[in-house]
């Protein structure tokens, strides 16, 4: 999925997934807490270069 996300050029960091059960409050706020940081913490003015895709 990388690969795709290189190709389509989505910086693989700014797409996050994580299972969290209806359940897991706490664990909502850790997750959106980390990923904010996480993104902020990427240059917003970094141009990203689409890579060639990957066959495997």
């Amino acid at each position: 999925m990388k690969n795709m996300l290189e190709h389509t050029g989505i910086e693989p960091g700014r797409l996050h997934f994580s299972w969290i059960s209806s359940a897991e409050s706490t664990k909502f706020v850790d997750v959106v807490k980390k990923i904010t940081e996480e993104v902020k913490a990427l240059d917003p003015h970094k141009k990203f270069v689409k890579t060639e895709p990957k066959v495997d």
